[in-house]
C-alpha cells in the first residue's frame, strides 16, 4: 500500500467556498455543560445546547484558519474582512434573547491596525432587525463597533487581522456563578439563509477526490463533537474511504447529568442521551446514508470518571477505582453493577433507535469491554456488586501476572462469565431496540492489555468463552500499542489465537490499525500502514483506519493502485534463465547533479542513495536454443511490464560479492524487546553505504542473535526476517544469504537477426533494476 502525509495543498484541484459556509462553524464549551452545531442546509445551521451551572457559556465559532480538516481539503487562511458584510436570520430558544445584558455577543479576536492583540465585543442586537428571539442580523465589517451601548461605547472593529468570531451562548437564567441550576436547561439557536457581499467572500477550498479504496475509516464523537458532521463525511468521502464508517460514540459527552451537592452524575432523567448528542448523531446518520455508507456505533464500558457513580465504578482490592491514563481520567464500569449495565443497556436503545430512525442498517459494537489492570498488576475485581457476585470464589490476586493457583483461576474465570453475562444483556437489548430487521453486533478486543504475555491468565477474564462464536457477528480486532513500536510479530501470533479461542473465521473478522497520538510522533504512519497491509493479506474481512482526527491532522492520505482485470502482475517471482545470466555485463549508476560556479568550484548533489544496476544478457546468448529460451522469457514478462529475478553474476552474497554465506555476514540491527521485524541488509565500504535486499534466496538464509544460529522466525516478503518473539534488548542480529535483483526488461522490442546471430554478432539485450518499496 502507498501513502502519502500531506502538509499542505500544492497543485491539487480546489474551488471556492462561500466565507462563513455552515459546514465549517465549530462549537466550545466548558464541562458540565454540552453543545453541537449541525448544518440544516446548504445556507443554515443549527446550534443545541444544554446548560447545568449558572456559568456554562457556549460559543458557536468561525475560524479565519482551518485547523480541522486535512490539508487536501482544508480552506484557505484569509484574515481580511474588511469590506465585506455577512448577513443571517437569527432563531432562538431557552438561549438569553438578543437584547438582554448578557445576550449573544460576537467576540471578535484579532489585532488591531498597529498589530497589538485585541478583542472586540459586538453585542449582535445593535445589528439586528427583529424580535430578540427572531431577527434580521447584518454585519459590515467595515462599519462595524464593538460596545453595549452604540455610539457612546463605540469601540470600531479592524477587520484586516482577524483569527476568530466566537458568539456566546448562555441559558436565560444565567448567573456568572459556578452553581448547579435547579433543573438542566436546554436550547438551541439556528443561523439561516447566510450571505456574504463584498470582498473576500469566498475561500479557496480542497476539492479533491481520491479514487476510494477498501479501507474503513474509524472516527469518535469524543473527538469531533466540535464540529459539524457533513465536515466530517465530507472528508471521509473524499479520502476515498468507502462503505462502513466505525464510529465510537465516546465516553464523555453523550450522557445526560443530574445534580447532587457541587457535582454531576449521569442520570435517565428525560432519557439516556442529552439533546446535542442526539441532533449531533441524527445528523451524522443523515449524511452518512445520503452518501452510501453505514454506520456502526460503538459503546464501551468506559465513562468520564467525574460523572460515574461512585459504586458503578471497578475497584482494586484496596478499593482504588479503575482510573485510565487520559487527563482528566475516566473509568470502567462494573460488569457486576445491575445499574450500571442497566444504564449501558439505555444508551444502547438510545443509539440503535437513531440508526434505525435514519432507515440505515443497525450495527452495534461493544468496544473493549474488560476487567481494567492497573500499572502495577492489580486486576479491578473488588467493587461491591462483584464482590457479592463472586461469593465464596473471591479471593486474593494481587497482581495478574506471573502462575496463578486453582482458586485465583476459579474467579478469574467466574469473572469472565460475568464479563460475557453483561455483553449479551446489551447486545440483547440493541437487538430489541432494533426490532424485525434486526442487529449485526461487534465485539472490539484489544489485544495487547487480553493477551499480555505477563499475564497468561489475565484471558480467564477478559477473553471469556462465553464470547464465542455466535455470541457475536464479528469479532473486531484492534493493537496499537503493537502496531507503533513495531511489534507486528505480536499481532501475527495474536490473530490466529484469538480466533481459535473464539471461533470467528478471517471473513468474521475486523482490524484496526493506529492510532498516532501527538503529531510529533507522525513516522508511526509507516507502521500503521504495514499494518493495515498485513491485514489485507490475510484477507480481514475489513480494515479500519483509527482515527479521522489523526488522519486529518497529519495528512495521511492513502493511495491504492488498482489494475483492471486483464492487467499483467507487477513482478513474476522467477529467475532468468541462469546459464544466459552468467556472461552478463554489469552497469552500476548513480544520479548526480553537478554544478560548477564561476569562480571554476563544483557543487555536487547527489540525488539517490544508492547505485541503480543495469545488466546486458546479450553476451550470455551463445545457441539458437538460449536464443528461443531467451524470446520466450520476453514474451512471458510481456517485455518490461513484468518485473523477474536476476542472478548478479558479480554481486549475490553476503560474503563479500559472492562467498558462502554466513550467519554473521550482515548486521541487520539491534534488538530492543519489541522490534520482530528485521530487513535484510549488505553495507558496502568503510563508509557504511547500506543496500536492502528486497529477492533473497529463501533456502540460503542464516540468521543469528549474538552470534548463535537463530530459530523463531520466518522470511517475510521483501527481504523481511520476521521474528516469533522480539529478539532481546541490544542483541545483535545478524543474516547471512544469496540474493537476486529484481530486474526488468529495459525496452518494449527485442532486435536481432539470424545472419548477423549466425556470425558471432551479439544481441544487446538490456535489463534494469526495480527500486522496490520497502
Amino acid at each position: 500500500m502507498a501513502y502519502w502525509l500531506c502538509d499542505k495543498r500544492r497543485q491539487q484541484k480546489s474551488s471556492p467556498v462561500m466565507r462563513f459556509d455552515p459546514r465549517f462553524w465549530t462549537v466550545n464549551f466548558p464541562r458540565p455543560m454540552m453543545a453541537s452545531v449541525v448544518t440544516t442546509g446548504p445556507e443554515s445551521l443549527r446550534a443545541e445546547a444544554v446548560f447545568y451551572r449558572g456559568n456554562d457559556l457556549a460559543g458557536l465559532i468561525w475560524d479565519s484558519v482551518d485547523a480541522w480538516d486535512h490539508p487536501l481539503l482544508s480552506y484557505e487562511t484569509n484574515r481580511d474582512y474588511r469590506r465585506l458584510t455577512v448577513s443571517f436570520r437569527w432563531r432562538s430558544e431557552g438561549i438569553m434573547p438578543l437584547d438582554a445584558v448578557n445576550g449573544p455577543t460576537l467576540t471578535i479576536s484579532g489585532r488591531d491596525a498597529n498589530g497589538a492583540d485585541k478583542n472586540w465585543y459586538v453585542r449582535l442586537w445593535n445589528y439586528a432587525v427583529g424580535t430578540p428571539q427572531d431577527a434580521e442580523i447584518v454585519l459590515d465589517f467595515s462599519d462595524l463597533s464593538g460596545g453595549f451601548l452604540l455610539p457612546q461605547e463605540s469601540d470600531p472593529v479592524f477587520a484586516g487581522d482577524i483569527d476568530r468570531m466566537f458568539i456566546s451562548l448562555v441559558p436565560p437564567n444565567y448567573t456568572g456563578q459556578p452553581n448547579s441550576l435547579s433543573a438542566p436547561a436546554q436550547g438551541w439557536v439556528e443561523l439561516s439563509e447566510i450571505r456574504c457581499d463584498g470582498a473576500g467572500v469566498m475561500l479557496d477550498t480542497g476539492d479533491v477526490m481520491l479514487p476510494e479504496h477498501d479501507l474503513k475509516m474509524a472516527t469518535g464523537y469524543d473527538d469531533a463533537y466540535n464540529q459539524t458532521p457533513a465536515r466530517l463525511i465530507r472528508q471521509i468521502h473524499a479520502l476515498g474511504y468507502r462503505g462502513t464508517i466505525n464510529h465510537y460514540v465516546g465516553m464523555s459527552h453523550y450522557f445526560r447529568l443530574e445534580p447532587l451537592g457541587n457535582a454531576h452524575y449521569v442520570s435517565l432523567n428525560g432519557g439516556a442521551l442529552n439533546a446535542p448528542c442526539i441532533a449531533w448523531h441524527r445528523s451524522f446518520a443523515a449524511q452518512a446514508k445520503a452518501l452510501g455508507y453505514d454506520l456502526i456505533f460503538s459503546l464501551s464500558y468506559e465513562l468520564f470518571d467525574a460523572h460515574s457513580w461512585n459504586d458503578w465504578k471497578q475497584r482494586a482490592a484496596n478499593g482504588d477505582p479503575a482510573l485510565t491514563g487520559w487527563e482528566p481520567p475516566s473509568t470502567l464500569l462494573s460488569p457486576a453493577h445491575t445499574g450500571a449495565m442497566n444504564y449501558l443497556k439505555a444508551v444502547a436503545r438510545a443509539f440503535v433507535a437513531i440508526l434505525r430512525d435514519a432507515g440505515l442498517p443497525v450495527k452495534f459494537q461493544i468496544g473493549e469491554p474488560w476487567w481494567w489492570i492497573m500499572p502495577d498488576g492489580r486486576m479491578c475485581l473488588y467493587d461491591a456488586a462483584t464482590t457479592a457476585a463472586f461469593g465464596a470464589l473471591s479471593v486474593s490476586i494481587p497482581s495478574i501476572k506471573g502462575p496463578k493457583t486453582a482458586a485465583q483461576k476459579a474467579m478469574l474465570d467466574r469473572a469472565g462469565q460475568l464479563l460475557a453475562a453483561s455483553t449479551a444483556s446489551i447486545c440483547d437489548a440493541a437487538r430489541a431496540e432494533a426490532g424485525s430487521a434486526g442487529a449485526q453486533t461487534l465485539l472490539l478486543v484489544y489485544l495487547p492489555t487480553v493477551l499480555d504475555a505477563e499475564a497468561p491468565e489475565a484471558m480467564r477474564a477478559n477473553v471469556p468463552l462465553g464470547w464465542a462464536k455466535p455470541a457475536f457477528d464479528v469479532l473486531q480486532l484492534e493493537d496499537y500499542d503493537w502496531v507503533i513500536t513495531g511489534n507486528h510479530g505480536a499481532t501475527r501470533r495474536a490473530v490466529p489465537l484469538m480466533a481459535t479461542r473464539l471461533g470467528y473465521p478471517i471473513a468474521e473478522q475486523h482490524y484496526f490499525t493506529g492510532f498516532v497520538l501527538k503529531p510529533e510522533d507522525k513516522a508511526q504512519w509507516s507502521e500503521i500502514a504495514f499494518a493495515a497491509a498485513q491485514s489485507r493479506a490475510r484477507e480481514t474481512a475489513q480494515t479500519y483506519v483509527w482515527a479521522l482526527p489523526q488522519v486529518a491532522r497529519d495528512g495521511f492520505t492513502y493511495f491504492e493502485i488498482r489494475q483492471e482485470e486483464d492487467a499483467v502482475q507487477e513482478f513474476d517471482d522467477v529467475l532468468f534463465p541462469l546459464q544466459i545470466g552468467r556472461e552478463a555485463e554489469m552497469t552500476a549508476a548513480f544520479s548526480t547533479n553537478i554544478v560548477t560556479t564561476l569562480s571554476g568550484h563544483e557543487r555536487r548533489n547527489s540525488s539517490w542513495s544508492n547505485a541503480r544496476l543495469s545488466y546486458d544478457v546479450g553476451p550470455g546468448v551463445r545457441s539458437e536454443a538460449e536464443l528461443g529460451q531467451l524470446v520466450s522469457f520476453f514474451r512471458a514478462r510481456r517485455g518490461p511490464a513484468v518485473g523477474f529475478r536476476f542472478t548478479d553474476p558479480f554481486d549475490n552474497s553476503s560474503n563479500g560479492m559472492t562467498g558462502n554465506p554466513n550467519r554473521t555476514d550482515q548486521s541487520l540491527g539491534l534488538g530492543d524487546g519489541v522490534r520482530t521485524l528485521f530487513p535484510l541488509l549488505k553495507t558496502y565500504g568503510l563508509d557504511g553505504q547500506v543496500r536492502r535486499i528486497t529477492r533473497p534466496v529463501a533456502a540460503s538464509v542464516q540468521v543469528a542473535v549474538n552470534g548463535v544460529l537463530a530459530t523463531g522466525w520466518s522470511l517475510a516478503a521483501g527481504g523481511i526476517i520476521s521474528f516469533v518473539i522480539a529478539p532481546p534488548a541490544d542483541a545483535v542480529v545478524t543474516a547471512g544469504y544469496r540474493f537476486d535483483v529484481p530486474v526488468r526488461f529495459a525496452s518494449d522490442q527485442m532486435d536481432m537477426a539470424r545472419a548477423t546471430f549466425g556470425a558471432g554478432d551479439m544481441p544487446h539485450i538490456p535489463l534494469v533494476e526495480i527500486r522496490e518499496a520497502m
